[in-house]
């Protein structure tokens, strides 16, 4: 496997899960059209954010070991569809969502895998070259 191939796989789902934390964290900009006191905007705003934090929380765990990310964002994809179905959301809302963390868990699965294959064929990892 080539270095850009093995570097690709590398920061593909980790910059994509910066890139949907960065999104998913639009959402939250809805509480400055209330009109409420500065304490119950920030409130709202850092309530609003949790899921951002844990999708943060939860690259640092996965950055090193690929597998926890697997696992993560493959349940929260499943967890999201299992929550929020029945909401009234169109069916892309899910698409988009889900979507993204399933293809956030393939991802780092490949990492994964192109990191068990690079280890028995004696090389580095890339993170350590």
């Amino acid at each position: 496997m080539t270095k850009s191939t093995r570097g690709l796989l590398f920061w593909a789902p980790r910059i994509l899960t910066i890139l949907f934390a960065l999104f998913s964290s639009v959402f939250a900009l809805d509480v400055f059209a209330e009109t409420k006191g500065f304490l119950e905007t920030l409130a709202a705003l850092v309530l609003h954010l949790v899921p951002t934090f844990l999708v943060i929380v939860l690259l640092v765990f996965a950055w090193r070991r690929e597998l926890i990310g697997v696992i993560a964002f493959a349940g929260l994809a499943i967890a999201y569809v299992v929550v929020m179905w029945g909401r009234g959301f169109p069916w892309v809302t899910y698409v988009v969502i889900s979507g993204a963390m399933l293809l956030i868990s393939v991802l780092f699965f490949l990492s994964w895998q192109q990191r068990l294959r690079a280890r028995t064929a004696g090389q580095q990892p890339l993170e350590a070259a």
